[in-house]
């Protein structure tokens, strides 16, 4: 049973963000404060220096000696069969898109833990589900969200090669007999070409993104730290501090301002958005009950498991997708 305090260090740790976004969302509606590149701006901001700032600060604070290992089997099942038959789904629908399968991705298997969820949990089950909730944010900033950018990376690389004018004027040039003869070998050699190049393109950009940096070396502090007991000078602890924790703040206020922006709140209409609290809060824990059932979770590990899959919507999903511009109204409206 959670208490009257419980709930109140949930409330503390998630109004004030709400507070952020309604300021954010008042700013653009009513006093008309912000030009849409300056939006984006702020959005920019969030991605490139706030966010991996959190993931170096949630990453160097985890410890790589004392995991679960029955939460990280779990928790690789469900993310990676999801993404599996998302992409089977995909594959057989009619918006069999790449697009669709990294919101829909994002939507089943990145909750809010990090704000929401650490409080809920531990007024819920203790101590034990704050240790387990702070793996499993570290899971997700090491693994899940570069996985994530990944995806977005190699989708925005797709749909620059997919109408290369190269290509289409090499075809105009050959003869027609020739490209019925040579059609089926050149196809596969530009198949195999675009690929390459794609994971090329896809490669250079991923190494150079500042979330995959600071993956390394918070990954790299924490084994040093935790096997040491070496901590940051505070200098640079308060440094990193300062701009993370206001990032959150600002991915709040970036996502007000977007939000402000529609002509609704709900921008997505309601069956997407219906669609999307569905996957949310009934296919995501799903998705975490069968592989937690079948590794043998039982007690309280599996309903930290499971509730910690069907909480809210992560801020750091919207921000990329507001980023990479795919489907940020149904992030914003989960």
């Amino acid at each position: 049973m959670i208490s009257w305090s419980d709930v109140y260090h949930v409330l503390s740790a998630t109004v004030p963000l709400y507070v952020a976004m309604i300021l954010a969302y008042i700013s653009i509606k009513r006093l008309k404060l912000f030009t849409p590149d300056q939006c984006s701006g702020i959005n920019k901001f969030v991605t490139k220096i706030a966010i991996p700032l959190l993931s170096f600060k949630v990453i160097s604070r985890t410890d790589p000696y004392h995991m679960s290992l029955k939460l990280i089997i779990a928790d690789t099942i469900q993310k990676l069969s999801s993404l599996i038959a998302l992409a089977i789904v995909g594959k057989l629908s009619s918006k069999g898109n790449l697009g669709w399968v990294i919101t829909s991705f994002s939507l089943a298997t990145l909750p809010n833990t990090l704000i929401v969820g650490i409080p809920l949990l531990k007024g819920m089950y203790g101590e034990e589900a704050a240790i387990l909730l702070s793996q499993i944010v570290g899971l997700q900033s090491i693994i899940w969200y570069n996985l994530l950018l990944f995806l977005y990376e190699f989708r925005a690389a797709e749909g620059v090669s997919a109408n290369s004018p190269l290509e289409a004027r090499e075809e105009l040039e050959d003869p027609p007999e020739l490209q019925s003869k040579e059609g089926h070998n050149k196809s596969k050699d530009t198949t195999i070409t675009k690929t390459k190049t794609i994971l090329l393109t896809v490669g250079k950009k991923f190494m150079w993104n500042p979330n995959t940096h600071a993956t390394l070396l918070g990954l790299i502090w924490a084994i040093i730290s935790f096997r040491w007991n070496i901590k940051l000078p505070e200098i640079i602890e308060k440094s990193i501090s300062i701009l993370s924790d206001g990032g959150l703040g600002m991915a709040m206020f970036s996502l007000g301002l977007f939000m402000a922006s529609q002509t609704s709140i709900i921008a997505c209409g309601t069956k997407l958005a219906a669609l999307a609290v569905g996957t949310r809060f009934l296919i995501g824990p799903a998705l975490m009950a069968i592989p937690s059932l079948a590794i043998g979770s039982r007690g309280k590990l599996l309903k930290i498991l499971i509730v910690q899959a069907a909480l809210p919507q992560g801020i750091v999903p919207f921000v990329f997708a507001k980023e990479y511009n795919l489907h940020p109204n149904i992030l914003s409206t989960a």
